[in-house]
């Protein structure tokens, strides 16, 4: 009892898994009563127990075992996981169950399995079962088959799958156990039941005793069909009705029965396939060709053996099939013709749809082959093409039996008509539509008059044939001329067939049986009226009945009024008259009574055309009447008073007879004229006819005829009529039309472009005469059926004159073309392209040019491979529809390619697989299992095309063929494979599937995925069924809209815009006052609710590749809650582009009135405006365009930006339109995008325009790659986004385009990253082809190269700046696109020459207030080659510089009320506002600043910049820069808005750096970029011009003390040059900036300068004792004089003169130049003042006073001077000569050494020091620097280096002069304090200067 105390406390579930096995026993009590307590079949109860289901029945413990299935059966069937215990649970139950000998145990096990399968997991049971019949242990096989026979007998085989079982069915018959075969036979039986004698064949190699067995068992069974007694969960409702008819009892339930039958199970499909072609004698091929015929006997004999096979494995047949070809269409020998045609027979019968690719190469043998008359080869002819027929479609062999129908020899005639007639008998009225009728049946009528009686019979059985298939109402009309005999046999024929139908079995799905009984309502208003001709005596006496006898008399008087009088009476007496009374050939005939047309009075003529429209109107007018007036109405149509009046009739007469035949009959007649007037107007009435009737059934090929007639006529008005007309037909034809007149002269062919290119983006009007004869719905019918077959225009291709070059395609090309050379195989290449490129069209029939590019397609040479993706091209443009007899044999090879390596190869077979299926539509493709086996291969290339082409294509086609299935196992091993683009690609086609399959076909596939694969597959689904696209609707019925082109004008308003057509509210003009309130609603949180939609999936997102009814609806019901309702009825208006407009207009004047309201709707009007992205309208499209023009600049000045969601939902659509054909839209796409950058961050811009770079539109890559550019140029290298090494790299691959303007721009970007960044660009774009890198770097040269030599004058410069401005107003960027064309540069001798040329340039665009010490004297001095004018010296007052500083107070705004909606969180937040600080609008990047400003200013909120702070300053200096660059280059821009600018930089900064544990934050890298932009600033003479500019100079320098005092001093300092210069302070003890770097650094003692003293001296002594004096002196001059050891020399020339004072130096310096004397000396004096201060330094004050602070600046690695500082003779300079340069200036300003006064608050700009003095002086206060100069300049002109070498060098006079006048002035006392000294001394070196040029 102890031990059952413990694990009687355990919860359940821990008993369940217990070692004892009484407590689990227990558990298993427990829990089977807490499965039948638990309700709610989602508690979180049964997750529990989710992972102990298994032990339940797999316990080793059989009482507690039999207990655990009990609880696990009770778990099954109650809780909603347990369907992911499935597999291991039915297989636990399979291994330790089944094996068991208690029954109970075993039965519990089963009902486990079966409530698997009711829950929805049929296929992992069936697969645990039939792995268990693979057991060694027979009870297991036993119980397995049974609980399969059990699952069958109550699932039925719509749930059990009978393939697999039937499969192991035979087996099961083999074993030795009894049990077994009982069991088998048990199954055999109940399989029976189900799919009858599809049994048959699978068992038809069991032992004949069992086989017998079952065929007695089989007969006993009921003839009855079984019924499903059990349903899953989904079958609920089924279930209800079986149960409701057990309940009403059995024989009524079996008579009331409708449920849908079991589907028929094909025989075939449980067959395993043989693979035959590796069984063949090795020797067949040899054989089939031997002489003797009893060797082809033997070939053929084994061959057929092997085709008996019922099911074959799919190979490649071809070379099989073309020997058998070559057998039946040449041997004599009819023995071996009928073998191989029993061959072929069983080869399509075996293979069935994949012998599809071979049939269009064997049907014309075999029909040619019909002429034999024996009744064995007929015979075995037929039952050949019959089963080749099954393997493919009617439409694909019609060409080749088409051109039999008109043979010599009558037996092929009769025969191809029977096999037509028994290939009708397999079709529907679906797979025969209309257009292959009218393609049969002229054929069949020219049969049925044939002279061979067979010949007749023959096409009589096909016509009832095709009548019984597709209906009376389809085949009379082609049946019209037929007699009343003949149409009787085809009546007999069609009576015949319908009774044999009803005797054999159930007629044929379709509409065949209700076209049938509806044939005695529609038949009579089909037909036509025809009417016979009366004689005139009879047509006097009808009319005499029906008008009054004053009438008749008066009718040829020779009086005109009496005439009229009697047109009035006839009028009269016409429009009283009934139809039925109206005898209308007998009135007309009067009419034409003399004098009849040739009326001379005008009035009298005009009422007889009036009564002609009414007779034709009121009465039943047969076209023998019509032929009564047509000539009169002809003849009259160019009268200027009567035309009228004819043309009135002529329409009516075509209501009345339809407009094909009557417009025919008028052209006819009126061109058997000469009469140009007529004409001309005759050809206008039929363009307006066209679009009042339609265009359905016009004869097109022969109104081609009279068109080219009327164009060559010498009247004008007659061709611009035929024009005119062309333009109407154009609009219905579209751009197939052109190729009828591409002979035509080239002015004459410019005139019809011209017309075509005005009707484009027009759709045709609606038809709405000539409807009431019920042709507009066949018409529409055959619409659709045309839709369904996806042909692009069939008929106008159809009219095309095609070429036969079957006879051109010979053998020797043949031969060439599988030649092992490369060059023959290319020559044979080459003149198959010039057979088809002069054929231009060209008939199905090609001979055996498929099978020759087949093989090309395979070709080792890439090249010949691509030629023939050409040639195809070519063949697809050439054949047109007739193209999809191809496509199995010649199109999946194409598909193949798409797998090769190269992507070149890849594009061309792309593009060669869209150009065959504009051609053929995309059915025949996914019919068979071609496609899926494609698939198969494991090829990532192939993979990931197709997936993308499938994804494309999918979601345009309304339906798919049932064949696509086979493609979802592929798609879901792609949705796991390794290659990452081949998962996207899956994914992407993932919903165009669903849309076609459904969802739960697709989920139910996944049962047969592994374990592993299957979860993360159906989650991939259950995401795709979230953005599942819908069906696109069908297009309307309407006959003259039904037809289009692909190529053309859209003809008709299919798809989205035919749904907008249908819905769109058509609604009467409102009057002004109803339009007169506010047209946008505001709707509390309207826009925020949308989003939220969208985001929770509960509607669509706006995300599509062309818009779907379902997107137009929803956003129709978006807008209608927040638009005025007559405003949306404009918007949406059908077919008044001109409403929409006006209502544009309407938004636009209303936006700033209803700015609020636009702003709410904005997100609608978006994505109204994106919808008018895709269509052709240009008028509309100009106009939301010119609307977004004012859009987004009112958004940018109200500060608003767009959201994600308004973003997403346009942006992408927009970038379509910018690669427009059309220039004017380009442009303005482009304009709009840069105001965009002022709404939504250029950054998050970037990516949508790399995506627009992946277009296939090469226009739109190259504006999308040019745009990129100029953000890239503005916003600087942190606008590329994700990073810019990766985005760079997208851009790179551009480079090598095939389009010349897409690499044009692709290389423009990277030029604009390069001067930017410069050489690190080549590291960013990766590798290039060798190719690829010498067009970048030679485009890299060349835009470097146009920086010119010498600035343009002022003047020039300015007006050249306004001239493209004016060109490009609405464009910031328009000198980056467009660069005027400047004079290549004469070549400057360094980097210093480039450098001044670039600086002269900005000095002549931004002329500056000269200062007094702005010319540059050291230079003018040792510039002895030019002459040049001084200027004079402007004398500025200083007073103002000691005042103290007032800071800037920069306003605060509030932040945007929109900008919560932006971001979630605080961080993503922080990172806006930072990213609009560099943006290029002011105001933009004001606003930012405000809001950074507002929170660092709030202490508790201020820590939330925290991690942001080098973020925020390099945007800071990004703005900086790019104010420096171009806001203040910009006379544009108001002044005072940079100085604001400026402000709210200046006084985020101070705000920042006054927090130190923030300004710590700062990286040393970035401190040194914004000590450079602050420098800068206080350098720049623009900012004087600036009211108030002193003031904030003063800022700046505030600022940088305050930026030394807080940041991080470490990083500050950082650098090794700031120590080794610290010892070559003159006067350390007075240095202001010695003891302020002691303070910062503190303990910095040890100085590089003394140890190196100290080494020296050491040196010097060792070496004097080993050298004479003369070699010493040498050795040391010789240092002296180079770069690397000048130091080194003197000081050891330092140390020689101490020891020998004697020594005589002037020996050594004689031949030196006067520059070098005065250095050694002045390095001399400086080592002595040196070693002379060495103990005086003293520690400093620790004071932290921020007067003390010198100027800092961020520090360079030391060889940044090592480069520069020394002269070009090798002589050093030394810091020390421009430190008593800044002493004599302080001295000079009043600021004596001992002054506390910092040196920062002196402006140095108001020092007079140029920029070059500037980088000396920072050089002398802390070390090598990096100049500001380098600042100021492009990365492409010289370093700054090279600059401050070039300033050395040339200042080497003036420093010598400097030494000579300070010792002369020693004992000055007025030196260092009078300014007018120092102006004296500068004139006197003026005047030195003068002296010295002249």
């Amino acid at each position: 009892m102890g031990d059952d105390s413990e694990w009687m406390k355990l919860p359940i579930d821990q008993k369940c898994e217990h070692k004892v096995w009484k407590a689990r026993l227990n558990g298993y009590e427990e829990a089977l009563k807490l499965f039948q307590r638990i309700e709610d079949e989602k508690s979180p109860e049964w997750g529990k127990y989710l992972g102990l289901l298994k032990k339940f029945v797999t316990d080793s413990n059989a009482v507690a075992q039999l207990k655990g299935l009990e609880a696990a059966l009770a778990y099954v069937e109650n809780a909603h996981l347990a369907g992911k215990t499935s597999g291991e649970v039915v297989s636990g139950v399979v291994s330790k169950v089944f094996n068991q000998p208690k029954a109970r145990a075993k039965e519990l096990g089963s009902d486990i399995c079966l409530m698997y399968i009711e829950i929805e997991r049929a296929e992992v049971v069936q697969d645990e079962l039939i792995k268990g019949l693979d057991n060694k242990n027979p009870k297991i096989v036993v119980t397995c088959i049974e609980t399969l026979r059990k699952a069958l007998s109550e699932f039925g085989s719509k749930i059990i799958t009978l393939k697999p079982v039937v499969k192991v069915l035979p087996k099961q018959f083999e074993s030795r156990e009894k049990a077994v075969r009982d069991e088998a036979k048990l199954l055999s039986v109940e399989i029976y039941k189900w799919i009858r004698d599809a049994l048959r064949p699978p068992l038809q190699g069991i032992n004949s005793v069992q086989l017998k067995e079952l065929e007695e068992e089989w007969v006993k069974l009921p003839t009855t069909a079984p019924k499903q007694s059990r349903f899953l969960r989904s079958q609920q409702a089924l279930k209800a009705k079986f149960e409701q008819q057990q309940a009403a009892g059995g024989d009524e339930a079996d008579g009331d029965d409708d449920d849908e039958p079991a589907p028929q199970v094909d025989p075939y499909e449980l067959l395993e396939p043989v693979e035959i072609l590796s069984k063949l004698p090795k020797d067949f091929y040899d054989k089939i060709e031997a002489k003797k015929w009893q060797e082809r006997k033997e070939a053929l004999e084994a061959l057929e053996t092997l085709a008996k096979n019922p099911k074959l494995e799919n190979g490649d047949y071809g070379d099989l099939v073309r020997a058998l070809k070559k057998v039946i269409g040449k041997d004599a020998n009819v023995m071996l013709v009928t073998l191989a045609a029993k061959c072929l027979a069983g080869l399509a019968a075996g293979l069935r749809k994949k012998f599809g690719t071979y049939a269009g190469h064997v049907v014309p043998t075999i029909l040619e082959k019909f002429k034999e008359k024996k009744p064995q080869v007929v015979q075995a002819l037929q039952e050949a093409i019959d089963a080749v027929f099954l393997t493919t479609t009617l439409q694909n062999i019609s060409e080749d039996v088409l051109g039999v129908m008109d043979n010599k020899n009558p037996s092929i005639k009769q025969q191809a008509s029977l096999f037509l007639a028994r290939s009708f008998r397999h079709c529907t009225q679906a797979t025969l539509p209309k257009s292959m009728l009218k393609a049969f049946c002229p054929a069949f009528l020219k049969q049925v008059n044939d002279s061979a009686p067979e010949v007749r019979d023959a096409a009589y059985e096909a016509l009832g044939t095709a009548m019984k298939v597709v209906g009376e109402k389809a085949v009379n009309p082609f049946l019209a001329d037929l007699d009343k005999l003949k149409l009787d046999k085809v009546s007999y024929i069609f009576l015949c067939f319908s009774l044999f139908l009803q005797s054999g079995g159930p007629p044929k799905k379709g509409k065949s049986a209700s076209a049938l009984s509806a044939k005695g309502k529609k038949v009579p208003e089909t037909k036509e009226f025809i009417e016979t001709e009366l004689s005139i005596e009879v047509c006097e006496e009808k009319s005499a009945a029906v008008l009054p006898a004053s009438c008749m008399q008066l009718l040829d008087s020779a009086n005109w009024k009496e005439r009229l009088a009697s047109m009035e009476e006839f009028q009269k007496a016409v429009e009283q008259m009934d139809k039925n009374e109206m005898p209308c050939q007998a009135l007309v005939r009067m009419l034409a009574k003399k004098p009849g047309w040739k009326e001379t009075n005008f009035q009298v003529m005009q009422m007889k055309l009036h009564i002609v429209g009414l007779i034709a109107q009121k009465g039943s007018f047969s076209k023998t009447s019509a032929f009564v007036v047509l000539d009169g109405l002809v003849d009259k149509i160019g009268d200027v008073k009567c035309g009228g009046k004819a043309k009135e009739g002529l329409t009516a007469t075509a209501e009345a007879c339809s407009l094909p035949w009557t417009a025919e009959q008028v052209v006819s007649m009126v061109f058997a004229q000469k009469n140009p007037k007529n004409q001309a107007e005759t050809l206008n009435w039929l363009s307006n006819a066209m679009k009042e009737f339609g265009f359905t059934g016009i004869n097109v090929k022969g109104f081609i005829n009279n068109v080219k007639t009327a164009l060559g006529a010498t009247n004008p008005a007659v061709r611009t009529a035929a024009i005119t007309l062309l333009g109407v037909m154009y609009l219905y034809m579209g751009a197939p039309l052109r190729m009828f007149f591409e002979d035509e002269k080239p002015a004459l062919l410019k005139q019809i472009d011209d017309e075509f290119e005005k009707m484009q983006g027009q759709s045709p009007p609606a038809a709405f005469r000539g409807t009431k004869k019920g042709g507009a719905e066949e018409d529409g019918e055959e619409a659709d059926e045309q839709e369904e077959d996806g042909g692009g225009a069939p008929d106008i291709m159809d009219l095309l004159p095609r070429s036969d070059v079957s006879d051109k395609i010979t053998q020797d090309m043949v031969d060439k073309m599988a030649d092992k050379n490369w060059k023959i195989r290319k020559e044979g290449l080459d003149e198959v392209a010039a057979v088809i490129s002069e054929a231009k069209f060209i008939q199905p029939s090609i001979g055996e040019l498929p099978m020759a590019l087949k093989g090309r397609l395979n070709d080792s040479n890439k090249i010949l491979c691509q030629q023939t993706l050409t040639i195809l091209q070519q063949i697809a443009v050439a054949m047109g529809p007739a193209l999809k007899q191809h496509v199995k044999s010649l199109g999946m090879p194409i598909i193949t390619v798409l797998g090769d390596s190269k992507t070149n190869v890849r594009a061309a077979a792309m593009t060669t697989l869209q150009a065959w299926v504009e051609q053929t539509g995309m059915k025949d493709w996914l019919e068979g299992e071609d496609l899926s086996e494609e698939l198969k291969r494991e090829n990532p290339f192939l993979r990931q095309e197709v997936l993308g082409w499938l994804a494309e294509k999918l979601p345009t086609m309304r339906t798919v063929p049932s064949d696509l299935m086979l493609c979802v196992p592929y798609l879901f091993i792609c949705l796991e494979d390794r290659n990452g683009d081949v998962r996207k690609k899956a994914q992407d086609a993932l919903p165009t599937f669903m849309m076609h399959l459904g969802y739960e076909k697709m989920l139910k596939a996944t049962g047969k995925l592994k374990p592993a694969s299957k979860e993360p597959v159906s989650a991939l689904l259950e995401k795709a069924r979230a953005v599942m696209p819908a069906k696109p609707a069908p297009p309307p019925g309407k006959a003259g809209a039904a037809k289009s082109s692909s190529g053309g004008a859209p003809a008709s308003k299919s798809g989205w815009l035919g749904v907008l057509g249908k819905k769109a509210p058509v609604t009467k003009v409102k009057d002004e006052e109803d339009r007169s309130g506010v047209i946008f609603i505001l709707v509390p949180n309207g826009k925020e609710q949308r989003i939220k939609e969208e985001k929770g999936l509960k509607v669509l997102k706006w995300n599509f590749q062309t818009p779907r009814d379902e997107y137009v609806d929803q956003l129709k019901t978006q807008m209608s809650t927040c638009f005025a309702r007559w405003l949306q009825d404009e918007l949406f208006h059908a077919s008044d582009f001109q409403r929409q407009v006006k209502a544009i207009g309407v938004m636009g004047e209303r936006m700033e009135d209803e700015l609020e309201g636009t702003v709410s709707c904005l997100d609608l009007i978006l994505k109204w405006f994106t919808l008018r992205f895709f269509e052709t309208n240009s008028t509309v499209l100009m106009k939301v365009l010119e609307y977004l023009k004012q859009l987004f600049p009112t958004l940018s000045r109200e500060n608003y930006h767009l959201n994600e969601y308004e973003a997403s939902s346009f942006i992408p659509y927009l970038i379509l339109k910018v690669g427009e054909s059309k220039d004017v839209v380009r442009k303005d796409v482009r304009a709009i995008l840069t105001m965009l950058c002022k709404v939504y961050p250029a950054s998050k811009v970037f990516p949508f325009l790399m995506d627009g770079t992946k277009s296939k539109n090469s226009k739109q890559r190259a504006e999308c790659l040019e745009e990129l550019g100029c953000l890239i140029e503005n916003y600087g290298m942190n606008v590329c986004q994700p990073t810019p090494a990766k985005s760079l790299k997208e851009i790179a691959v551009h480079i090598g385009d095939r389009d010349n303007s897409v690499r044009n721009a692709a290389l423009n970007t990277v030029v604009a990253v390069y001067n930017v960044c410069g050489d690190q660009v080549y590291k960013l774009i990766g590798n290039l082809s060798e190719k690829e890198m010498s067009m970048l770097e030679e485009r890299v040269k060349r835009s470097a190269k146009k920086t010119p030599a010498a600035a343009p004058p002022p003047n020039r410069q300015a007006a050249e700046r306004e001239r493209l401005q004016r060109e490009h107003p609405s464009n910031p960027n328009a000198t980056f696109m467009r660069k005027p064309a400047q004079q290549p540069q004469e070549e400057v001798p360094n980097k210093l020459n480039q450098a001044r040329a670039q600086n002269a340039e900005r000095e002549h665009s931004h002329p500056s207030i000269p200062k007094e010490f702005q010319l540059d004297l050291d230079m003018i001095e040792n510039d002895h080659t030019r002459v040049s004018e001084l200027p004079d010296l402007v004398q500025h007052k200083l007073e103002e510089l000691l005042e103290p500083i007032m800071m800037p107070e920069p306003k605060i705004r509030s932040v945007s009320p929109h900008f919560d909606d932006l971001h979630n969180s605080t961080a993503s937040t922080i990172n806006f506002v930072i990213s609009q600080v560099a943006s290029g609008d002011i105001n933009t990047s004001i606003q930012a600043l405000a809001q950074i400003d507002e929170v660092l200013r709030q202490e508790d909120k201020a820590e939330a910049m925290s991690g942001h702070i080098d973020q925020f300053l390099i945007a800071t200096f990004m703005q900086l820069r790019l104010i420096y660059n171009t806001h203040m280059a910009d006379d544009r821009l108001d002044k005072k808005d940079i100085f604001k600018l400026y402000s709210c930089i200046i006084g985020n900064m101070l705000s920042l750096f006054s927090m130190e544990s923030l300004a710590r934050e700062a990286s040393m890298g970035v401190l040194k970029d914004l000590m450079h932009g602050l420098i800068t600033l206080m350098l720049d003479a623009r900012v004087e011009d600036i009211e108030d500019g002193q003031q904030l100079i003063r800022s700046v320098n505030l600022l940088v003390v305050r930026v030394l005092e807080k940041s991080d001093q470490t990083n500050i300092l950082r650098s090794d040059s700031t120590h080794s210069h610290f010892s070559s302070f003159l006067n350390r003890n007075e240095s202001e900036l010695e003891a302020h770097l002691r303070r910062v650094v503190k303990h910095s003692g040890n100085f590089s300068g003394m140890k190196s003293d100290r080494g020296t001296e050491k040196g010097q002594d060792d070496r004097m004792s080993k050298a004479k004096v003369s070699d010493i002196l040498s050795e040391i001059f010789k240092k002296i004089g180079s770069k690397e050891n000048t130091k080194e020399g003197l000081t050891e020339l330092y140390e020689y003169k101490q020891k020998y004072s004697d020594a005589d130096l002037e020996p050594f310096l004689r031949n030196t130049s006067q520059f070098f004397q005065s250095y050694v000396e002045r390095g001399l004096r400086m080592i002595e003042s040196e070693r002379e201060g060495k103990g005086r330094i003293q520690p400093s004050s620790t004071g932290n006073n921020p007067c003390d602070v010198s100027l800092s600046v961020p520090v360079i690695p030391q060889h940044g001077l090592d480069s520069g500082s020394v002269p070009l003779n090798g002589e050093e300079m030394k810091p020390a000569v421009y430190y008593e340069r800044l002493k004599i200036l302080r001295q000079r300003q009043g600021l004596e050494n001992n002054s506390r006064v910092s040196l920062i608050s002196i402006p140095l700009m108001q020092l007079g020091l140029p920029i070059s003095h500037l980088d000396l002086y920072i050089y002398i206060t802390i070390g090598p620097t990096r100049p500001i100069t380098s600042l100021l300049s492009k990365p492409s002109v010289a370093s700054s280096t090279d600059m401050l070498q070039s300033k050395l060098s040339q200042l080497k006079e003036s420093r010598e002069s400097h030494f000579q006048q300070e010792q002369s002035h020693s004992h000055s006392p007025t030196r260092s304090s009078s300014p007018a000294a120092n102006l004296d001394d500068l004139k006197k070196r003026l005047e030195r200067i003068k002296s010295n040029r002249q």
